[in-house]
């Protein structure tokens, strides 16, 4: 049997995810919900899209993470909301996003796209948080693979990148593709990749971090567990905590 190509495996994820929550009743019409960023994450919003032109859903209510996922939804007629409307209330029933890593207690590495500040908002802000993956972004463990993403004020760069090489990391500011300079987030701020020699606790790492100033987040999603669906290449699809 031939194994699906990872781009196979994040459509497998994606679809089965959300035909799974609507038949579970935690994906319904008239709901809130969140829509992350990245390839495999709009692979899941297109979905709720095609079910909302089949009339399976309808009247559901986005808050998207990133630019990208609000001109998505633009073109695939899913109405998008702010945390501050009324009728959002600033919290959701659901948010369904991709993650850069997932470890075996379901901690995340997020942000590889840059808009991690704005999917935190929307993961803690949920009732249910759901991680749709291909099986690459299973890991044992978190700090020597994806360089974690830490959202920081341009201003504190230097002082910032000290305390993070302080706690061991390497660190790195991202710079733009087809752009000269450092990456520009959809809130206005810059990126720093950190990498450590050894695997760090995420839980502790992402309190750690955030508590020094100039930081705005960090990549670390450790508070409001995920359940999570893993496409392999078998074609079999992994479901954690639900």
């Amino acid at each position: 049997m031939k194994e699906l190509t990872q781009s196979e495996q994040k459509v497998l994820a994606a679809r089965s995810a959300v035909d799974a929550l609507v038949e579970r009743g935690l994906i319904f019409s008239g709901m809130k919900i969140g829509l992350g960023t990245g390839s495999t994450a709009l692979l899941a919003a297109e979905r709720i899209a095609e079910l909302l032109a089949e009339g399976v859903l309808s009247n559901i209510k986005a808050v998207a993470t990133s630019f990208q996922t609000e001109n998505a939804c633009a073109d695939w007629n899913i109405p998008v909301y702010s945390f501050k409307e009324r009728c959002i209330g600033g919290c959701l029933n659901l948010a369904i996003d991709g993650a850069d890593e997932i470890d075996p207690h379901c901690n995340l590495i997020k942000g590889g796209g840059a808009a991690l500040l704005r999917e935190k908002i929307v993961a803690y802000n949920a009732e249910q948080f759901v991680i749709v993956a291909d099986s690459s972004k299973a890991v044992p463990d978190m700090g020597t693979r994806f360089a974690l993403p830490v959202e920081i004020i341009a201003e504190a760069y230097i002082p910032v990148r000290r305390r993070l090489e302080a706690m061991g990391a390497s660190v790195v500011l991202r710079e733009g593709v087809r752009k000269c300079g450092p990456v520009i987030t959809d809130s206005g701020n810059q990126i720093v990749d950190c990498l450590w020699s050894a695997p760090v606790d995420p839980a502790e790492m992402e309190d750690a971090i955030n508590a020094l100033t100039g930081v705005v987040e960090t990549g670390f999603f450790t508070k409001n567990k995920p359940a999570a669906f893993i496409a392999k290449a078998d074609g079999s699809v992994e479901v954690r905590g639900l």
